[in-house]
């Protein structure tokens, strides 16, 4: 099972904090412990055996796929969270940790079993999972690469008169054919005076002659995400528009040179932001440098002024940059990026760039 180490990971953290056990509900805690997508709720003791949730339609699957713990099936009609606090009152616990369990679970909990001591512990969960192990790291190298290659087909098709949502059907179509389970996020594709919209999304416009073009997306992998956005020009680049572009390059060049192992997040937010500002568009760099990578396409660390994050050999972040101007068009470039000892290593690229 995938997540045997992992396991004595948290049962470590649960000793430490004198906690009896931890009760799982994000799916995507759950496949990172068990290798499975399908579980509703997973209950990891300090010691003894792992208990799966799942409901009737999963359960099948489960007994093939998860390996190493036992499947609890919900029935259809039955209540899974009576189904729960039976097994929990069971095993006799004293305290138990969860991640984010919804508030009316935790009452019923609560209203239950008055002596139970509750622990959030999605800290802890998350101290494991952005420090990716060689398996994960495997996995969103791959999703880099479909990454890759879904921006190298927008290169070569871009072209005036499409549409924005044709050139998305394109690179999710591409990295579909080489591999992908999926996209990690909604695909974006803003051009002209849209592409200041940092999160624009897609729609019917046709790209002309001349826009700027902010191409962001994200294939999947076996559950592991990566992250790239390219400005593409439609046509002959502008000076105004070239300028845009190359602070967004250099930017990004300078930050990803101090990413190392040690380093503040924020210090890296720092060196993009002092940059992009003592241009003189400091006022049009409106988000955060970055965010982590993995299971989910947003996740610790951050990169941005108010983090307080360290980062550490293993950790799978986005540098990205980016000027929006509005009513003129934006400009972003961004990669995911793998953080080691004394050095950062870029999982996206281009053929034929730096």
């Amino acid at each position: 099972m995938p997540g045997i180490e992992r396991i004595r990971k948290i049962r470590d953290i649960l000793a430490q904090r004198n906690v009896d056990a931890i009760l799982i509900a994000n799916e995507k805690n759950i496949y990172y412990f068990t290798g499975f997508s399908g579980g509703f709720r997973l209950l990891i003791p300090l010691d003894g055996e792992l208990t799966l949730f799942v409901h009737s339609v999963n359960y099948e699957a489960a007994k093939e796929m998860a390996k190493g713990v036992r499947i609890e099936l919900i029935r259809v009609g039955e209540r899974a969270d009576t189904k729960i606090l039976n097994e929990i009152s069971r095993c006799g616990f004293r305290s138990i940790g969860f991640d984010n369990i919804s508030a009316r679970e935790y009452m019923r909990i609560r209203d239950n079993l008055r002596e139970l001591r509750f622990e959030p512990l999605e800290d802890a969960i998350w101290s494991l999972r952005k420090i990716k192990d060689e398996g994960e790291l495997a996995l969103i190298k791959r999703a880099a690469e479909l990454t890759s290659r879904g921006m190298e087909k927008a290169i070569e098709i871009l072209k005036p008169g499409m549409r924005e949502r044709d050139v998305a059907a394109e690179i999710e179509y591409e990295m579909r054919r080489m591999g992908s389970d999926g996209v990690a996020f909604d695909t974006i594709v803003c051009s002209g005076p849209e592409s200041a919209f940092p999160h624009g999304g897609l729609g019917e416009r046709e790209i002309r002659d001349g826009d700027l073009v902010v191409i962001d997306v994200g294939a999947k992998y076996r559950g592991y995400c990566a992250d790239m956005t390219r400005t593409l020009i439609a046509g002959v680049a502008s000076k105004e528009q070239g300028r845009l572009c190359d602070m967004v390059r250099e930017a990004q060049r300078q930050a990803i040179s101090h990413v190392r192992a040690g380093v503040r997040a924020r210090d890296i937010d720092e060196v993009a932001r002092g940059y992009i500002a003592d241009k003189g568009y400091g006022g049009y760099f409106v988000h955060g440098l970055g965010h982590g990578v993995g299971l989910d396409i947003h996740e610790p660390p951050a990169l941005n002024p108010l983090s307080e994050e360290i980062l550490l050999r293993g950790n799978v972040i986005t540098v990205e940059p980016g000027i929006y101007i509005p009513k003129f068009g934006g400009a972003r470039l961004e990669d995911t990026i793998l953080v080691l000892e004394d050095k950062a290593v870029k999982l996206t690229c281009i053929k034929g760039e730096d």
